[in-house]
């Protein structure tokens, strides 16, 4: 979100839905794709960041593009395909966060680590 409060990435009004569906999402996904998803830790990371106001707008579009499509159910590869169902997602996670890993600050891992610990 930009400071002012409009969106400008995704369409007109689509910022807000978007984060939306992601927060309402995550977690669950995240502890089913847990096992499968060796970096699970950055992937958390990638969402805090996401969530930061003091992420660049751009920063957060890639982010939240790829955390949508992780958990949104319509994939390329449905997630439930037992051993190659996140296949697909790790190929877009991975790229987002490599793309933008500048802008995870170890604050970001450090909420990681902790949410991860809790959500165990």
């Amino acid at each position: 979100m930009v400071r002012d409060g409009s969106y400008e990435f995704f369409g007109p009004g689509d910022g807000p839905a978007q984060e939306r569906s992601v927060r309402a999402k995550f977690w669950r996904t995240a502890k089913k794709a847990a096992r499968q998803i060796p970096f699970m830790e950055d992937v958390v990371a990638a969402y805090y960041c996401a969530l930061d106001k003091e992420t660049p707008v751009k920063v957060k579009a890639i982010l939240f593009g790829a955390l949508a499509y992780f958990v949104l159910p319509i994939d390329a590869i449905p997630d439930f395909v037992a051993g190659i169902g996140f296949t697909d997602d790790i190929a877009v996670l991975t790229a987002a966060i490599t793309a933008v890993s500048s802008h995870i600050t170890p604050a970001h891992r450090q909420a990681a680590r902790d949410a991860i610990a809790e959500h165990d």
